[in-house]
């Protein structure tokens, strides 16, 4: 299966990505014991994003030898890998309106994973919150494992921030699993949930999904495998184009600013983007009460691809 972008979609992207990336496309092929994802041209290399099966990390290779293989191939070539069992556990949720992609490990882990989501704001990045987080579990955990769930708009409008968390990655501050939030987050907040977000008609779901891919990869991200469907909104169809994709869409069982608690193996869900200081606050409540149990590694943070793949 190969989908490409036209020139006019990568008209929404800046001129310094327009003159990066080009022919980006879906891509399967095998290399090695590892999945290619996507192809694509940046100045005179051919590049892949390529997914370890067993991990479910994904990084760049350049000018590789590969063999293309079709999803269904992909499938048996992987069966058993945890990359597959979590594709597989997706395909059976995706009949939801909220909230249908994964959203919990095994209850007996001790901990939670963060993720942390910037969709379209005209406010600063929330910098205290990351500090905080930092600074709680740096004694535990040093980088700090943590996902963000990140949005093109976003990143256009917010280089400065962009800068800051990748410096916090640079320094050993971080360890961030970054997440395609799509590229423009679509909301109305007259429409309803049926209609809304993602579901809002006349949206491009490939467009959304792959123009964020190369906004990321431009700004020097790495992109996950997972997807967060903005307000955890989806239907089945559009559920399903993610996953043809190749993708684990990713929900959450502790949407804090919704009042829902952080319980063992929980994919807990803030907004540090200054939209919803309320889910911030309670986190960072948590943190407090927790603190000795932080400190003694009773109560750990989780990378999310661990979590998942124990789901």
């Amino acid at each position: 299966m190969k989908y490409f972008l036209t020139f006019l979609l990568l008209g929404l992207l800046s001129t310094r990505s327009l003159a990066q990336i080009s022919q980006y496309e879906v891509f399967f092929a095998q290399y090695q014991n590892e999945l290619v994802i996507r192809k694509w041209k940046e100045a005179d290399a051919i590049k892949y994003l390529v997914v370890n099966p067993e991990n479910l990390k994904t990084h760049i290779l350049n000018n590789i030898e590969v063999q293309t293989v079709t999803w269904n191939n992909v499938l048996n070539l992987f069966e058993k890998t945890p990359y597959i069992h979590d594709w597989q556990f997706e395909k059976h949720r995706d009949y939801e309106l909220q909230d249908a992609g994964i959203t919990k490990a095994d209850s007996t882990l001790q901990g939670f994973s963060l993720t942390i989501d910037l969709c379209p704001s005209s406010k600063p990045l929330t910098r205290s919150f990351f500090q905080n987080v930092i600074k709680s579990f740096e004694i535990s955990e040093r980088p700090v494992p943590l996902t963000i769930t990140i949005t093109g708009i976003w990143m256009q409008k917010h280089q400065d921030d962009l800068d800051w968390l990748k410096q916090q990655e640079k320094v050993g501050n971080l360890r961030i699993t970054w997440v395609n939030h799509s590229y423009t987050h679509r909301y109305d907040p007259k429409l309803p949930l049926t209609n809304n977000f993602l579901l809002e008609h006349g949206t491009n779901i490939l467009s959304e999904v792959l123009l964020n891919e190369q906004a990321m990869l431009s700004n020097g991200l790495v992109p996950s495998i997972y997807f967060r469907f903005p307000g955890l909104v989806s239907d089945k169809s559009i559920f399903d184009e993610v996953l043809a994709l190749g993708l684990l869409p990713l929900g959450s069982d502790a949407w804090l600013a919704k009042g829902e608690a952080i319980k063992n193996g929980s994919v807990v869900l803030v907004h540090a983007n200054g939209n919803e200081p309320l889910g911030l606050a309670l986190f960072q409540k948590m943190l407090r009460k927790n603190e000795g149990n932080i400190k003694s590694k009773k109560w750990l943070l989780w990378d999310i691809s661990n979590l998942l793949s124990k789901e």
